[in-house]
């Protein structure tokens, strides 16, 4: 049996409560006890009986009344991490004399809330989000004329319940405006349902079923006629059908960026495209417009692209990405994009193409000295990017490809 405290009086109640539900000016007192720390009971509890009182609550719950419905909201989010706080809101009428909190499927009220200090709206805590804590829930309040209709649903969930599942962007997270974009969620458990989150996002998450597929269960969300809004950080979640309101760890983010912005920069090699095997290279990047990003891209790369911020205040819009010592690796198509740190995920339209070869010298007879180092299947590439007088190091993590035989 959980234990139910009512903020505004020196009694407590017992019900079929939330597990570590507590209200305003309740410390953890035990049931018979009284703390000299609340106030007096109001007059309106003084008047009624506690069998009374049940019977009111129990029958408010089936018969709503006719006074305006109460707005109700979670603050930090309705989406919690295991073992996080949240609290419930229930904002009704100044005239209010008590609120109620239920959730759906438990037929008595979960907290009341005797309006003392603040009669137009009642705090519900929920001191460490748990599986039993999460749910659909409702409130409504009590006046002199009668009771208020009930609010709306308040879906509260918690995460963190199962491992993460994966996350990607098809064909790509850098989407030209106007274009189409499916993100794939998917798991090798049994996931019934996928969610998908953005993060600062006003709109509500999106739900599909999970398909099973290549020996994953997965689901697609495909964002068609991209716009400036649809850039920004994405998330996903899994969940079972038996449990609705519980869901995994997030995903790792996928950050989707809407290109043609703004005009394009151009991209140049110096000392050129061709370059000799173990030699070094500079990428610049320049832009005939303000701007304080750049981004560098490769395409079939799935690292996601290199970034540099301009921070000379007098001279041109450009960069330079310099890599060292280039191997095979480096060899490819790249492009570049400006953007403005204030919108960081609206990206100018991409330069023109620049194909970079590596090639062996020409009195080569043996293997480089350069050759990259496979020690534990990786090799890890030093990109050294330099804008004006800052040097920095970008350390590239690079899959490698089949098995390498050492002599």
């Amino acid at each position: 049996m959980e234990l139910l405290c009512v903020g505004g009086m020196n009694k407590l109640f017992t019900g079929n409560s939330l597990l570590g539900l507590c209200l305003r000016q309740c410390n953890q007192i035990q049931a018979g006890e009284s703390s000299p720390h609340l106030p007096a009971p109001t007059s309106w509890f003084s008047t009624r009986k506690s069998g009374q009182l049940w019977e009111e609550h129990s029958r408010s719950h089936f018969f709503p009344g006719t006074l305006p419905k109460p707005f109700i909201w979670a603050d930090p989010g309705t989406i919690i991490t295991m073992g996080r706080p949240v609290t419930i809101w229930c904002q009704g009428s100044l005239q209010a004399e008590s609120y109620h909190l239920y959730k759906e499927q438990v037929s008595q009220p979960l907290g009341m809330w005797v309006a003392w200090n603040f009669r137009d709206k009642a705090r519900f805590s929920i001191k460490s989000m748990s599986p039993n804590s999460a749910g659909q829930f409702q409130c409504i309040y009590n006046s002199s004329s009668g009771w208020s209709e009930r609010s709306d649903y308040l879906q509260l969930v918690v995460t963190g319940m199962y491992s993460k599942p994966s996350f990607s962007a098809h064909p790509s997270p850098l989407v030209a405006s106007g274009g189409n974009v499916s993100l794939l969620c998917n798991s090798k458990d049994t996931m019934d349902t996928f969610h998908l989150l953005k993060e600062g996002g006003a709109g509500p998450p999106q739900h599909r079923e999970s398909r099973f597929s290549a020996g994953r269960h997965q689901a697609v969300f495909p964002v068609d006629s991209v716009n400036i809004s649809h850039g920004g950080i994405y998330r996903c979640y899994g969940s079972f059908r038996f449990s609705s309101h519980v869901w995994s760890h997030p995903s790792d983010h996928v950050d989707l960026k809407v290109t043609g912005t703004f005009e394009k920069p151009s991209l140049s090699a110096h000392p050129g495209p061709s370059v000799t095997l173990g030699e070094n290279v500079t990428l610049q990047c320049r832009s005939e417009s303000w701007c304080d990003t750049f981004h560098l891209f490769k395409e079939g790369f799935i690292v996601p692209p290199q970034r540099l911020h301009w921070q000379n205040n007098t001279g041109p819009f450009q960069v330079n990405f310099t890599m060292s010592l280039v191997n095979s690796v480096h060899a490819g198509t790249y492009r570049c994009y400006s953007s403005h740190s204030t919108s960081p995920y609206l990206l100018s339209q991409p330069s023109d193409p620049l194909e970079l070869i590596v090639s062996e010298a020409a009195n080569t007879t043996s293997p480089s000295k350069h050759k990259p180092d496979f020690k534990s299947g990786a090799n890890v590439t030093s990109l050294n990017a330099e804008l004006g007088t800052m040097n920095r190091i970008v350390f590239l993590k690079e899959k490698r490809e089949g098995k390498q035989a050492e002599s």
